[in-house]
């Protein structure tokens, strides 16, 4: 009997999680692969079977579960598939998941700012895996927690409050933590990263973590930083670069955003080795960090309200030629991977905050769940984009692939022809996403996830139902 491409995808992410018990992670396959052909925030919505619906419900509940073994069951099967690229930019970033805890009875916490206590939620640092293509591999971790410590408080003891505490008892801790899990799980199977990082990395502490994972990194600088002392004695980064003549002019497209228009951009780009000066914590000597600057500005007029681009980039990868130079600015954009993968997860697809589990415990063991499918439809997205001519069958069965043709049949333009053969993922991608409403450019640009996942909650039962009637097929003969 021929397995669907959900329960396949499934079993590689989840089949080796270490939850003490086979049924448990027959459980969790099953959980995943129903997930994967309808997501949804709600675990009603996923599991229609009463019996399906409570076996989900006991699991998430368990006290033999923890979220951090499905982590590292997704985490290895990401690092496999990363082994076998030449390098996998990683791009982690933090969020909240938004939850319904109106009378504070969950062991939620607060979100947002630390002194909103109406906003409650948990807190996640993700670590998403992106091939050199820009294609996502999959998620290397998360790392859940809830705020707990939120209070009032004056400036002064704020600012003493957080002096006194290391940066591993800080939120920095976590996104630390998501670096030494990232490279362990890299580490295991030989693949090598290139960590990107927004202008929140930009902290001493995560540094001089990714300093030591033995990986490359870059991160958008947001301090004009201290450079090591030299004979002109003090000097800050951005007046050190303003020194350096450029090293090339291009032309980079701007996609449009809630405060940005669309453009075609004219960027100049310079870059310089320098010692970066990192104050320790208290009582600890202070260290030097040697690091790539790589600055790109843009140039010339601006549609109004627009900001003009200027990245400070900070980065461990050798930068000898404006070619280099440009692979790392290519590498920084591809951690807007992440927040599009966010996007998905939260609100675009799988909806994550609409569940209404009660337990912290519960909540992320769900919500890694959705991550996981998440990342994959992302994955889909994307390879339709950059390896067009790839067969389907790279991510669709043979059952899914039929289904998909003769419903493409159903509601082709008279003008279309549509052949028995195995069609490519980008054409494949297209027709899913026509069963899920999309309608070419009037759609305002590819299909999206949102129209994606939309087109496979109408295959996946046209394609169980082609698997049902061979299976009846047979056994007649």
């Amino acid at each position: 009997m021929q397995q669907s491409e959900e329960s396949v995808w499934a079993w590689e992410q989840f089949g080796d999680a270490q939850l003490g018990d086979s049924r448990r992670i027959g459980r969790l396959v099953n959980m995943a692969t129903r997930t994967a052909q309808a997501p949804s925030g709600k675990v009603s919505e996923v599991f229609a079977a009463d019996k399906e619906r409570q076996g989900a419900y006991d699991f998430l509940e368990s006290v033999h579960v923890e979220a951090t073994a499905l982590t590292t069951a997704v985490g290895r099967a990401t690092a496999r598939r990363a082994a076998h690229e030449p390098f996998c930019f990683v791009a982690i970033d933090g969020s909240s998941v938004s939850l319904v805890d109106r009378f504070k009875a969950k062991d939620f916490g607060s979100i947002g700012a630390l002194t909103a206590h109406n906003n409650r939620g948990l807190k996640v640092i993700s670590a998403l895996g992106i091939d050199p293509a820009g294609v996502p591999v999959g998620l290397f971790t998360q790392v859940w927690w809830a705020r707990t410590q939120a209070r009032s408080q004056t400036h002064n003891a704020k600012q003493r409050y957080m002096r006194n505490r290391s940066s591993r008892e800080k939120e920095t801790g976590y996104w630390m933590q998501a670096i030494e899990q990232t490279t362990l799980q890299a580490q295991a199977t030989g693949a090598k990263l290139w960590f990107q990082l927004d202008r929140e990395a930009d902290n001493q502490a995560i540094l001089q973590a990714l300093a030591e994972s033995g990986q490359r990194f870059t991160v958008r600088g947001s301090w004009d930083r201290l450079l090591e002392n030299t004979d002109r004695g003090k000097q800050y980064l951005r007046r050190t670069l303003k020194r350096v003549e450029p090293g090339g002019r291009y032309f980079l497209d701007i996609a449009a955003g809630p405060k940005r228009t669309a453009r075609r951009a004219s960027i100049v780009v310079r870059w310089t080795s320098v010692v970066l000066r990192m104050k320790n914590e208290r009582g600890k000597p202070e260290r030097l960090l040697p690091v790539t600057a790589v600055w790109l500005r843009e140039e010339g007029r601006l549609p109004p309200g627009d900001l003009r681009l200027d990245w400070m980039l900070l980065t461990n990868a050798q930068v000898l030629t404006f070619d280099d130079a440009r692979q790392v600015i290519f590498g920084y954009t591809q951690r807007w991977r992440i927040e599009e993968f966010h996007k998905t997860w939260k609100s675009g697809v799988c909806t994550v905050e609409q569940t209404q589990l009660r337990s912290q415990r519960a909540v992320s063991i769900w919500a890694t769940i959705l991550a996981a499918v998440a990342a994959r439809i992302e994955r889909i997205k994307y390879l339709s984009r950059t390896e067009p001519d790839t067969p389907a069958t790279v991510e669709l069965t043979g059952y899914e692939i039929r289904a998909l043709i003769l419903l493409k049949r159903e509601y082709k333009k008279r003008t279309e022809t549509i052949p028995d053969a195995t069609p490519s993922i980008a054409q494949a991608t297209l027709w899913i996403a026509e069963l899920g409403g999309y309608t070419g450019k009037s759609s305002g640009g590819p299909p999206g996830s949102t129209t994606i996942r939309r087109g496979l909650d109408r295959l996946q039962p046209a394609a169980q139902l082609l698997a049902a009637l061979d299976r009846q097929a047979r056994t007649d003969q």
